[in-house]
C-alpha cells in the first residue's frame, strides 16, 4: 500500500472520530432536552485532533497544524478538569 493511501486513511479516521463527537453531543442533548457536553465528546475530540494533527504534519500544512495543536491543548485541558472533578467528587 502506498504511503499516500495510508495517510489518506489516517486523515479520514481522524475526521471520523472528530465528527463522531457531534453525534454523541447531539444524542446526549436530545435525551436531556438541554445542551449537554458528555465526557466522550472530549475524548473523541482529542483522539480525532491528535490523528488530524499527525495528518497535518505529514501534509506540512501550517494552518491545519496550528488549528489542530491549539484544539488538542483545549481538549486536554477539559479532560484534566473532568478528571479533577471526578477526583474531588464534584460531578454527579
Amino acid at each position: 500500500m502506498r504511503y499516500e493511501t495510508i495517510w489518506l486513511a489516517v486523515g479520514f479516521a481522524g475526521q471520523a472520530l472528530f465528527s463522531g463527537r457531534f453525534l454523541i453531543q447531539w444524542i446526549a442533548s436530545e435525551k436531556k432536552k438541554r445542551c449537554i457536553v458528555p465526557e466522550a465528546f472530549w475524548y473523541l475530540s482529542l483522539g480525532g485532533g491528535v490523528i488530524l494533527l499527525a495528518y497535518a504534519i505529514y501534509r506540512r500544512d501550517p494552518v491545519f497544524i496550528m488549528g489542530q495543536s491549539t484544539g488538542c491543548f483545549i481538549y486536554l485541558r477539559n479532560i484534566h478538569f473532568l478528571n479533577r472533578e471526578k477526583h474531588i467528587g464534584v460531578r454527579p
